[in-house]
């Protein structure tokens, strides 16, 4: 503890961002077991909707042999359909509601006005939403096309929204979480 407490006072800067990313990561790690466990299971819940295909804007594409459809919003039948989809939109939601309240107190210690945060955290979800379900809608169909199993590409599927989650979300974090007591107005 003196090593930490010695470099905390000559390099407070770097230990806050030492502090932060740690913090970060494990909560956000563990959030994303949660996702994985709703992404693997829930889809089952909704199954009365597999075979909906539901998806936007659903360009067909092939890559490394393998025909699939691009889409930013939504899944093929074969990928899963509006099944899977709403069990994304669920995993990803929850977690974000998880790891909001943990990530303002704990790690960035923020004591800004909670309505504005939301509303930031809420929009830089949406933007990872469609960025990451463009990246899955490729990866999704490949290994679905490829016969990687389910449990295997959900694993992949989660840690690729995870980590593509966490970069995006540290930077958010960092401007919509500012450290102290609020400002008053006056």
């Amino acid at each position: 503890m003196n090593f930490w407490s010695d470099f905390a006072q000559k390099h407070p800067g770097a230990a806050k961002w030492i502090r932060e990313g740690g913090l970060f990561f494990l909560f956000s790690n563990l959030v994303t077991v949660w996702q994985y466990l709703l992404i693997q299971f829930l889809p089952a819940a909704f199954s009365q909707y597999a075979n909906v295909e539901w998806m936007w804007p659903g360009i067909p594409m092939s890559l490394l042999g393998a025909d699939f459809t691009f889409n930013i919003l939504g899944y093929s039948v074969k990928d899963g359909g509006l099944a899977y989809f709403i069990a994304y939109l669920i995993a990803t939601f929850t977690a974000q509601c998880i790891n909001f309240p943990l990530q303002r107190n704990i790690t960035f210690r923020s004591h800004g006005a909670i309505p504005p945060q939301i509303a930031g955290y809420f929009v830089g979800w949406v933007g990872v939403t469609l960025v990451v379900n463009s990246i899955n809608s490729i990866w999704v169909g490949v290994a679905g096309s490829l016969g990687v199993p389910n449990f295997l590409y959900n694993i992949l599927t989660t840690v690729l929204t995870g980590g593509v989650s966490m970069v995006i979300f540290f930077v958010i974090n960092k401007i919509i979480f500012p450290e102290g007591e609020a400002k008053q107005a006056g």
